[in-house]
C-alpha cells in the first residue's frame, strides 16, 4: 500500500479504506484469520513479526491492528507500547492466551482498544473486528472535522473570533453590539463573514461545529 493510499482522505475526497492488520508469527492461525476475514469482505495486510510490521507502518493507517501479545523478538505488547510512544491512532485488537487476560486488561487501560481471549470463534472475531472498525471509523472522522474546524477557526480575525465567541455565550446581536461597542450592522457582517469562514448555513451548525470540536 502507498504512502497516499493510507492517508485519512483520498485526493478524491473519500475516506481511505479500511485494513485489518495481522501480526502474528503462528502461521496457521495468520492464514485462519487471513482467510476468515478476506471471506467476510475485509481488506487484510498479514505480518509474521512486530519488526515487519513497524518496517511497513507509515503512522496513519485507517483500520485496526489485530495482534498476538506473545511472540519471539519484539512482543505484542512491546510492539504495542512502541507504537504509543510513536502516537499512533490504529486501534489495537490483543490475541491473548488464557494466562495473558489481567495482562490484556491492564494494557486496556493503557489504550488498547480490546482483546480476544484463545480459543475464539469465528463470530467472537467477526463481532470484535467489526466493533472496533466503527469505532475507528467514527473516531477518523471526529479528528478530521476537528483538524478542519481548528483550520477555518484560525482564518478568523481577532474580532470575528469574538464575535464567534459572543454566539457560543447565546448572545443575540444587539447584546454583542453592546459588548464590543459596534453598530448592529457591523455585527451582521462580521456574522456573516463568520458563517461563510467556517462552511456553515445555519447558526446551528456554527454552534455545533465549534462546540462538538471542542476547541
Amino acid at each position: 500500500m502507498s504512502g497516499a493510499a493510507s492517508r485519512t482522505m483520498h485526493e478524491d475526497g473519500k475516506p481511505p479504506r479500511q485494513q485489518i492488520f495481522i501480526v502474528d508469527d503462528d502461521d496457521a492461525q495468520r492464514d485462519s484469520l487471513v482467510w476468515l476475514l478476506e471471506s467476510h469482505g475485509y481488506a487484510v495486510r498479514p505480518f509474521s513479526s512486530a519488526k515487519d510490521f513497524l518496517a511497513f507502518w507509515d503512522g496513519d493507517s485507517a483500520g485496526c491492528l489485530l495482534l498476538d501479545v506473545r511472540m519471539p523478538g519484539m512482543s505484542g505488547l512491546e510492539l504495542f507500547e512502541e507504537l504509543t510512544r510513536r502516537h499512533s491512532t490504529l486501534p489495537v485488537i490483543l490475541i491473548t492466551g488464557h494466562g495473558d487476560v489481567a495482562m490484556a486488561v491492564a494494557t486496556l487501560k493503557k489504550g488498547a482498544e480490546d482483546f480476544i481471549e484463545k480459543p475464539f470463534s469465528a463470530e467472537e472475531m467477526l463481532k470484535v473486528v467489526r466493533n472496533c472498525l466503527e469505532r475507528e471509523s467514527e473516531e477518523r472522522e471526529y479528528r478530521r472535522t476537528r483538524a478542519d474546524t481548528a483550520h477555518r477557526l484560525a482564518q478568523l480575525t481577532a474580532r470575528e473570533h469574538e464575535v464567534l465567541e459572543l454566539i457560543i455565550a447565546g448572545k443575540l446581536n444587539k447584546q454583542i453590539a453592546d459588548v464590543l461597542n459596534i453598530s448592529i450592522k457591523t455585527v451582521e457582517v462580521h456574522r456573516a463573514r463568520v458563517m461563510e469562514k467556517m462552511g456553515v448555513s445555519t447558526m446551528a451548525s456554527l454552534i455545533r461545529r465549534v462546540v462538538s470540536a471542542d476547541l
